[in-house]
């Protein structure tokens, strides 16, 4: 056994010594004493007690108890440490700062955690604390066991989920998530400045707004949230990209004409939707477009077919036949339920029986005030100007047939003012199978509404109609200036053009086998393009002072998506005896215990 090993022994030793000859020469001067001159019993038993209490205080003093230790355990300090309070196990760990944490800590400096794994190589557990690691430093983690503190989630915006390629004239989903800000309202602004959907935030924070895509082009939306008091507590931009896509094939069969087949031929024409229309007239006669025979050959050059109740009910065992090995082969359809829709054509595509009765309903109004509504709407164009008194007016009184919900994975296409579905869809096979039972959306048209009409059937065609080619590659969605942005499904070879036309070529790395991923560091915000040949695919850099709540929240979950991959499935480390603690604070209570017990000693009564 070493000197080290004994010496605690051997100070216990001789401190014990002490207290034993401590209480023999108080028991002896007590006995010895006259009755008069012993004192008070209390005070002896006190001179007893303090004793072993001065030595217990001076061997500590001597040798300060260890402090627990985590063995090869590295402590990580990020961006807003200093707001986590580090468990006691913690303190005597070696301490590592990124250049994302504040400087006054002690920490050792280090550029970037890689650098601090080489100069620590023993380590098995990182502990990170604060808002986490920056995509420059996940890489560096490897099999290592991570434990994550995080500091508290900033207050603002802290969920934007991204808004994928959309198409002119559709509308797009900005939805989230606000964190510490009591009764928040969510406003959305067009790239215009213009107030274009407002809302609040439910019970968990979460919110969910609408917006328009008009033109072309890449387009900066805005995101604020503002307090109770109207004050704005955050705000983050919402990169949108408005890109024409081509448009989908659709074949249209109606068992006798009306308002609702024309009003959709009319807006099929002016958005360019290449509409193949066949109205029955009965007795063998039609009207429209070329009939064609309902096959495999014809059904797969089209991407949608619109079904009346007539003409559903008029096709025979062989055309259902080829209409479902269609759908499963990828074709959309939209059965309109004008009438009973015949039971064969129910049990081939999934959708439930449709009754006789019609039931008035109201759409939800697209704004929450005018203002806001007529922003959305703009101001049209000059052959078709867009109608300010429709507005003021409402929108009109529609009416649907009574169809029962199905229980199963349908998903609602449209909703009524009151939240309940009028129209839905769901998967069969590869294609999309959808029932609508509104049978007078012209109506919207003819109240000036014909932009809100368009966005009813635009969403229609868009969710049913047969999919098209996927992007050219996965690009980034939180991809800031200064940070390693991945861009992952690199066919070939491949450049990224920044927003001031610099070109920067990509290189795939072979680490990353099938998933054919290359890392990017932009040096500028705004809109990039990734292309591949002749294709482009569009994604957006956000600055560095752009939504500073969102990638505080953003860093905070990537961190702990990887502390949960990689602690789930190994032992926490048990806790060991590190190095010792500081000894002022049992040498200050020594020295009051002793003050007490020599105050005790020398008072003019006697001890004994």
């Amino acid at each position: 056994m070493t000197l080290s090993a004994l010496l605690p022994w051997l100070l216990a030793g001789l401190l014990t010594l002490g207290v034993l000859l401590a209480w023999a020469r108080l028991i002896a001067r007590r006995r010895g004493a006259s009755a008069e001159a012993r004192g008070s019993r209390a005070r002896f038993l006190l001179l007893c007690a303090l004793q072993p209490v001065c030595a217990l205080l001076l061997y500590v003093t001597l040798l300060p108890p260890r402090q627990a230790s985590m063995p090869g355990t590295l402590v990580v300090m990020t961006a807003n440490a200093g707001q986590v309070a580090l468990p006691a196990a913690l303190q005597g760990q070696p301490r590592v700062a990124l250049p994302e944490a504040a400087a006054s800590d002690g920490s050792e400096r280090v550029p970037d955690l890689d650098t601090a794994l080489r100069r620590h190589p023993d380590v098995g557990t990182l502990h990170v604390v604060g808002d986490g690691l920056e995509a420059r430093d996940r890489d560096a983690l490897g099999d290592r066991r991570i434990v994550f503190s995080p500091a508290a989630l900033p207050r603002g915006v802290v969920e934007l989920a991204p808004v994928g390629v959309v198409a002119p004239g559709d509308t797009f989903v900005a939805s989230g998530r606000v964190n510490g800000v009591p009764n928040a309202t969510v406003v959305l602004f067009d790239p215009a400045g213009q107030r274009i959907d407002a809302g609040p935030v439910d019970t968990l924070g979460r919110f969910r707004l609408t917006g328009v895509a008009r033109l072309p082009g890449p387009a900066l939306f805005r995101v604020e949230v503002r307090e109770a008091g109207g004050g704005v507590a955050d705000a983050a931009s919402l990169p949108v990209w408005t890109q024409p896509t081509p448009p989908p094939r659709v074949w249209v069969l109606a068992g006798a004409p009306n308002a609702e087949g024309k009003y959709l031929r009319r807006w099929a024409m002016d958005v360019g939707i290449p509409l193949h229309l066949q109205v029955n007239l009965g007795g063998g006669m039609q009207v429209g477009d070329a009939p064609l025979p309902m096959n495999a050959d014809t059904l797969r050059r089209f991407d949608l077919l619109v079904l009346d109740a007539r003409s559903a009910a008029g096709l025979g065992e062989g055309q259902r036949a080829a209409l479902g090995a269609a759908v499963r082969d990828g074709l959309g359809v939209l059965v309109r339920a004008d009438g009973p829709i015949p039971p064969p054509l129910q049990r081939l595509l999934g959708i439930p029986a449709v009754g006789t009765d019609e039931v008035e309903f109201r759409l939800p109004r697209p704004a929450p005030d005018d203002d806001a509504w007529r922003a959305r709407r703009g101001a049209g164009t000059a052959d078709l100007p867009v109608d300010t008194d429709a507005v003021p007016g409402g929108l009109p009184v529609l009416t649907h047939r009574m169809a029962r919900m199905p229980a199963g994975d349908d998903i609602p296409l449209l909703r009524d003012a009151g939240g309940a579905p009028v129209a839905w869809w769901h998967a069969v096979g590869r294609g999309r199978v959808g029932l609508w039972t509104p049978g007078d959306t012209y109506a919207l048209v003819l109240a000036g509404h014909a932009d809100l009409h368009a966005a009813l059937w635009s969403q229609a065609f868009a969710t049913l109609a047969r999919a098209g080619t996927q992007a050219i590659a996965a690009t980034p969605d939180g991809a800031r200036v200064g940070e390693r942005a991945t861009l992952c499904g690199i066919a070939g070879a491949a450049q990224i053009v920044a927003p001031d036309s610099t070109t920067t070529r990509v290189l795939r790395d072979p680490a990353t086998g099938s998933a054919r991923c290359a890392g990017f560091w932009p040096r500028s915000a705004g809109w990039h393009q990734l292309r591949v040949g002749d294709a482009a695919t569009p994604f957006f850099v956000r600055g560095e002072d752009d939504a500073p709540s969102l990638h505080r929240a953003d860093l905070q979950a990537q961190t702990r998506s990887r502390a949960g991959a990689k602690g789930t499935d190994m032992a926490s480390p048990s806790a060991t005896e590190g190095a010792r603690g500081p000894a002022w604070p049992w040498f200050l209570a020594w020295l009051c215990a002793s003050a007490l017990l020599w105050w005790l000693e020398r008072r003019r009564t006697p001890v004994g």
